[in-house]
């Protein structure tokens, strides 16, 4: 089959993968280069965790995105995910029932588990001011995938196996009915599938989704850690505080890479049209929150700042459905969607081929 991916993102590179493949005639157009710097996917770095609170479907879902990027790295011929193993920590009522309910699902599907103590903190992991936090426990999986440098080897990837990549040709409108997009310069291009994995500019192509799907502006801030403690945090495993209201993630800075922040709040705001221009007070407000987190967090200062768009839909669930008997959404771009690119290409490939597979992928992208 003649198969269109709108989207030259993650989501859609993965897919076309997958598709192409299976031996179907792939193109991918995307509005900017490819990688896209402006894209949710291009970054210096994504995390890949186990830990998922009560959320059993994605704590296994997780399991099976291992073994897609493990395949994936046999065609890159390079292996760009970093092993680091996960500490999660929490001193709040909401971050420590995450704690506790991510152990529990953890261990009922057979994945070892230690908690630790606030004094096996402190003593373990010297880096992390223990005595802000009741909860914690390490996993030993987990690591930070090379986002940026995974988009591209992807895209060289699949040029040489044959499917078309059409960078700097945005998409202005789509005809889910007939499976048709039209170009900017008015060209309507025709398929037998249509897939629209179009990152934050999806309700712009498709303004239905606006009711369910929401644009996220987020701001990163990476970190410069004081003298003496670089070359620790690169042997450290990533850091999620499960705080609801000042709980952050901390991006180890492995392979070269900086060491990254980000709030786990949503803005819920923004276009990704927009100049991305970081706003100096969010990046600040980022720095504050993990100069909490960390043991003598004053001596952490801003490097650097970074704006990106998240797709938000409200129970963070993946969307990955038929919008007629012809054309897909995938949409599962809520800040964590990257680490199951692989399987999520996979599995929807998997439906194009057998249509009756629709309602139980779309189900299993949702975590149920």
């Amino acid at each position: 089959m003649r198969i269109t991916i709108v989207g030259g993102g993650i989501m859609g590179l993965s897919a076309a993968r997958s598709l192409a493949r299976r031996g179907h005639t792939v193109a991918v157009f995307e509005q900017g280069n490819l990688p896209n710097p402006f894209g949710s996917s291009v970054d210096q770095h994504r995390l890949f965790r186990h830990a998922y609170g009560a959320e059993a479907g994605y704590s296994r879902m997780a399991e099976t995105a291992f073994q897609a990027w493990e395949a994936l790295w046999a065609d890159l011929g390079e292996r760009l995910m970093v092993p680091t193993g996960t500490l999660c920590v929490a001193g709040a009522e909401d971050g420590r029932r995450w704690i506790a309910e991510s152990a529990a699902t953890l261990e009922a599907q057979g994945r070892p588990v230690r908690r630790l103590t606030p004094s096996q903190l402190a003593a373990e992991f010297p880096l992390v001011d223990a005595a802000r936090y009741t909860d914690a426990i390490h996993l030993e999986t987990g690591g930070v995938l090379l986002a940026g440098r995974i988009v591209e080897l992807l895209a060289h990837h699949l040029n040489a196996q044959g499917v078309t990549l059409h960078a700097r040709n945005p998409v202005t409108s789509i005809d889910p009915e007939r499976a048709t997009v039209t170009l900017a310069d008015r060209r309507v291009i025709g398929a037998d599938v249509l897939i629209v994995a179009a990152g934050a500019w999806v309700t712009r192509l498709l303004p239905e989704t606006a009711a369910r799907l929401t644009p996220s502006r987020q701001t990163l801030a990476y970190l410069t850690p004081p003298e003496g403690v670089r070359g620790l945090w690169a042997r450290a495993p990533m850091l999620i505080d499960a705080d609801g209201e000042s709980g952050v993630y901390i991006v180890p800075p492995v392979a070269g890479t900086g060491m990254k922040a980000g709030d786990h709040r949503f803005s819920l705001e923004g276009d990704p049209g927009d100049d991305r221009t970081p706003d100096p007070d969010e990046a600040y407000a980022v720095l504050d929150r993990a100069r909490r987190a960390l043991a003598g967090g004053a001596g952490y200062t801003l490097a650097n700042a970074a704006t990106c768009f998240y797709t938000v839909e409200p129970d963070e669930r993946f969307v990955i459905e038929p919008l007629t008997p012809a054309s897909w959404l995938m949409s599962p771009c809520s800040g964590h969607g990257f680490k199951f690119a692989p399987a999520l290409g996979e599995a929807l490939a998997v439906a194009v081929d057998d249509p009756g597979g629709a309602a139980a992928l779309t189900a299993w992208a949702a975590g149920r």
